[in-house]
């Protein structure tokens, strides 16, 4: 086996780990939501998560390996960050924020190993395993994506608003949040970029 390959299996196996923390981190996360739409994005996304993990079981499963056997301390932190982040809080617009700002967090970091797994594989000649992996990133993709609308159309004014200010504009977005310029801009650099 070759050290791309070696890394390639790690990169699955810490992603299935992932995958599973997330399982049953979102179910938290959902409860503690308070937006609508929010709270189904969160629900929504947990299904796909479930899906996430199958398909890892099957590229791994094409490749002769088991996903199993090693944590992915980098979401068991984003993790812990989040339970932190919103210990104590109670439900509302600051909250969902939050929420949003944790979730957030935890896509950018699998958008970033999706691609890296996918163009592993591409490079190994893993084509069964490439459709699989791409259809992963575009979810994890429109799941980040879907939470900046949500927090630009409703939750970052509200939060505002629940403090006793004024939003300045709906077009402008608050701090910690892509612009749809800059949401078209993180794609297609997501796209030409091959490894993090």
């Amino acid at each position: 086996m070759n050290a791309l390959s070696e890394l390639f299996q790690d990169c699955i196996k810490d992603l299935y780990n992932a995958e599973k923390q997330l399982v049953k981190a979102l179910p938290k996360l959902e409860k503690t939501a308070s937006e609508p739409q929010l709270k189904k994005a969160i629900r929504e996304h947990l299904t796909q998560t479930l899906g996430h993990v199958e398909r890892l079981e099957s590229v791994a499963r094409q490749c002769g390996f088991k996903p199993t056997g090693m944590v992915c301390n980098g979401m068991k932190g984003l993790i812990e960050e989040a339970d932190e982040h919103l210990k104590g809080r109670k439900s509302g617009p600051g909250t969902d924020a939050e929420i949003i700002m944790c979730a957030q967090k935890a896509e950018h970091y699998e958008m970033c190993a999706y691609g890296t797994a996918r163009t592993w594989a591409k490079e190994l000649g893993l084509d069964s395993c490439v459709g699989p992996l791409e259809q992963t990133l575009t979810e994890e993709d429109q799941a980040n994506d879907l939470l900046t609308r949500i927090a630009e159309t409703k939750v970052n004014r509200m939060a505002i608003q629940a403090d006793g200010g004024v939003s300045r504009t709906a077009k402008k977005p608050a701090s910690g949040t892509k612009s749809p310029t800059a949401s078209a801009k993180s794609t297609t650099m997501r796209r030409k970029v091959s490894v993090m």
